[in-house]
């Protein structure tokens, strides 16, 4: 079984203080990405992980192995199988990618052992594996997600092929560093009622408008790298806007059409970033 585990963008992102669980409250409205891992499930004897790049991290640690794992132990099945990641999207860079593939393997066993991807089970599975990962379970290209960003409150047609480019400095930033940072120097949180009425209406001019990210200043402060390169890439013609990607490292520019997005992905590889041309995507998770 193959599946298409796509990137992230936080369209916006607002973090407010700290849960009595030790969590932050979290309002964020996520957009799919055309960019895309590929996962592949296949039988095995046992739970195995190939992934073709060093991720840093052991096989048992990824997200896509522990979300087997959970569950199997969930449902009380043996997840005999091999997963294999094709890795697109970069480690670090905020675009959702571990989580992405985590989702994508939680929607292929499910198919596999007649599940339905709604199960509560699998959302159980999918809530402690990670906010982002009921995102991209549900299919939806865009959503509102409330409570530790981690709830999804409101779905959106969003907006499919709309241009970005994405640019990355060589540094990852820490997410925990980020919050870190953040709670030392918090920044006001944009509310959420500008860009889901944007979203309702299906305005592309208001949405641009109600662009936010107030993790931005802490992303840059672990990482000064990201706001250079956030800077760069908000001042460039056909360029409408500008934000940083969730925590970091990457930067994601909005742009006027696919050649301004291509051209820029080009500039940026030349001043050591790396760099994506895509589209804001139609879908989460999918099996090819």
């Amino acid at each position: 079984m193959r599946l298409i585990a796509p990137a992230k963008i936080n369209l916006l992102l607002a973090v407010g203080g700290v849960r009595p669980d030790g969590y932050h409250d979290v309002t964020t409205v996520l957009h799919a990405l055309e960019l895309a891992d590929e996962v592949t499930i296949e039988p095995s004897d046992a739970l195995e992980l190939e992934c073709d790049r060093d991720l840093g991290v052991a096989p048992e640690s990824n997200l896509a192995y522990r979300a087997a794992a959970a569950l199997g132990a969930v449902v009380g099945r043996v997840p005999r199988v091999r997963i294999r990641l094709a890795k697109i999207i970069p480690h670090g860079a905020g675009l959702g990618g571990g989580s992405s593939d985590a989702a994508a393997v939680l929607a292929g066993l499910a198919a596999e052992w007649g599940l339905v991807r709604t199960d509560p089970r699998v959302i159980e599975v999918a809530a402690s594996l990670g906010a982002d990962v009921a995102f991209f379970l549900s299919e939806t290209p865009c959503a509102l997600m409330t409570e530790r960003g981690d709830r999804l409150a409101r779905s959106f047609a969003g907006f499919p092929g709309f241009a970005v480019v994405l640019v990355k400095p060589p540094e990852a930033v820490s997410t925990a560093a980020a919050y870190a940072a953040f709670d030392r120097a918090p920044v006001p949180a944009t509310a959420a009622d500008a860009m889901a009425a944007a979203l309702d209406s299906l305005d592309e001019a208001a949405m641009l408008g109600a662009l936010a990210n107030n993790l931005e200043r802490a992303a840059s402060d672990v990482v000064g790298a990201v706001g250079e390169a956030l800077e760069w890439v908000g001042s460039l013609p056909g360029v409408h806007r500008a934000i940083v990607a969730g925590s970091g490292s990457a930067c994601v520019a909005l742009c006027e059409d696919d050649r301004v997005a291509s051209g820029i992905a080009v500039a940026a590889k030349d001043r050591g970033l790396w760099s994506a041309a895509t589209r804001l995507g139609r879908t989460g998770v999918r099996i090819r």
